[in-house]
């Protein structure tokens, strides 16, 4: 399932969510500026869980090599990649930003990305495959979306077979669904124990994500608490631009 809009619209101007969405757009083409060089960059910046398990165990009272498990989350290993996860960001950040305030929504989604790269870790820590990506601090931002607006309407497009249909969902059920899912792939990748040690989607991070935006929501409080929206009128418009 796609979303393509919400029906919520943000009160406040979102600078820090379309600063995340440029800041993350820079990095790949920074990462793109080194041509063949592109998976050396992957590979210093991303977070490898077993290479950063093993520097703090050469290091117990000195930890070190904290430096991927931020940089990490701004890297992307595609523009598909990329550009899903903006999508993403930018369809949900603002609202969770509108909510919290420009300052604090920026330290819940550094902590809610920090929060799904030590959730990965701790269930590959044998993995020696960089993970990149913003989606573990969206997956918080989506988290937060779950608790803040449950009642909101999602456009959504959804592939049944071969045709698309473009329908409207309630925010609870299209993120309480995509929560499901990447719990399940997590629980089925964990019991192949071949690729516990390659590569893929780092679907405990999406996991660890979210439930950190859950949780966090309780401590960056929304001013807005579960604010009345009134879905279908909306909705409409959107359909007759």
């Amino acid at each position: 399932m796609l979303p393509l809009k919400d029906n919520i619209p943000a009160r406040n101007f979102p600078y820090v969510n379309i600063g995340l969405i440029v800041i993350n757009t820079v990095f790949f083409i920074y990462q793109m500026s080194y041509g063949p060089g592109f998976e050396r960059v992957i590979f210093t910046l991303g977070f490898i869980p077993a290479r950063f398990l093993a520097q703090q165990g050469d290091n117990v009272l000195f930890p070190t090599g904290f430096l991927p498990v931020f940089s990490s989350m701004f890297l992307h290993a595609n523009l598909v990649h990329l550009i899903s996860n903006m999508w993403m960001l930018w369809i949900f950040g603002d609202n969770v930003e509108d909510c919290m305030g420009h300052g604090r929504y920026l330290m819940f989604f550094i902590l809610c990305g920090v929060a799904s790269v030590f959730a990965q870790a701790v269930s590959n820590p044998h993995s020696t495959i960089p993970m990149v990506g913003a989606s573990g601090a969206i997956s918080g931002v989506l988290g937060a979306y779950f608790l803040t607006y449950p009642h909101a309407r999602i456009l959504t497009l959804v592939p049944i077979v071969i045709i698309f249909y473009v329908v409207e969902l309630p925010a609870y059920f299209f993120l309480g669904f995509w929560f499901v899912i990447q719990f399940i792939q997590g629980s089925l990748y964990s019991l192949n124990s071949e690729q516990m040690v390659g590569g893929g989607v780092a679907w405990w991070a999406h996991v660890g994500g979210f439930m950190a935006g859950v949780l966090l929501l309780y401590v960056f409080r929304c001013k807005d608490w579960q604010r009345p929206v009134e879905p279908s009128r909306r909705i409409r418009r959107w359909q007759k631009r």
